[in-house]
């Protein structure tokens, strides 16, 4: 189980947001083309997380504070096979697809998405991430902050939605 902190907001200018990051000397990992498919759980979000880098099966729960997020992952698969995804996701109700192109970047321990998802527009996230818990969650705010302020990203673009909540 591991921590992090994210902050959510529509990217009215994603090239710019990409240069910044590249200026900073962000490591780019890549374009991502990404299905996510939410299905139904007792508590938090479940996700299956298909794209040609990332494949993932997640279970999270997500706390809201202010234009922050704290997420608590309990389930984290790297490349789950069929069988996996069967046995954890086999006879829950799925509640939505989403599908988006994700560009992926990082700068240390904090990972940055800017996202584009069909028919709802451009989005960058932020996404300080503490695998060990020797950050703590105030380092990790103030990650976010800080990094919410080199991209310029304005307060009333913040976003406290999950991308299904996100009416197209």
């Amino acid at each position: 189980m591991y921590a992090d902190i994210t902050i959510k907001a529509l990217c009215p200018d994603p090239a710019e947001a990409e240069s910044i990051l590249l200026e900073h000397k962000a490591d780019y990992v890549g374009l991502d083309v990404q299905t996510d498919t939410y299905f139904e759980a007792d508590c938090g979000r479940l996700k299956h997380r298909q794209g040609n880098i990332e494949n993932v099966l997640i279970h999270y729960n997500r706390e809201k504070s202010g234009s922050m997020h704290q997420t608590e992952v309990l389930l984290y698969l790297k490349n789950p096979g069929a069988a996996t995804v069967a046995q954890v996701c086999g006879g829950k109700k799925v509640l939505a697809q989403v599908r988006k192109l994700r560009k992926i970047f990082f700068l240390g321990n904090v990972k940055f998405h800017i996202d584009h998802l069909e028919g709802r527009g451009h989005f960058i996230e932020i996404e300080a991430i503490d695998l060990d818990g020797s950050l703590g969650v105030e380092v990790l705010k103030q990650q976010c902050e800080h990094y919410k302020e080199l991209l310029q990203i304005d307060e009333e673009d913040l976003i406290n939605d999950s991308y299904i909540d996100i009416n197209a």
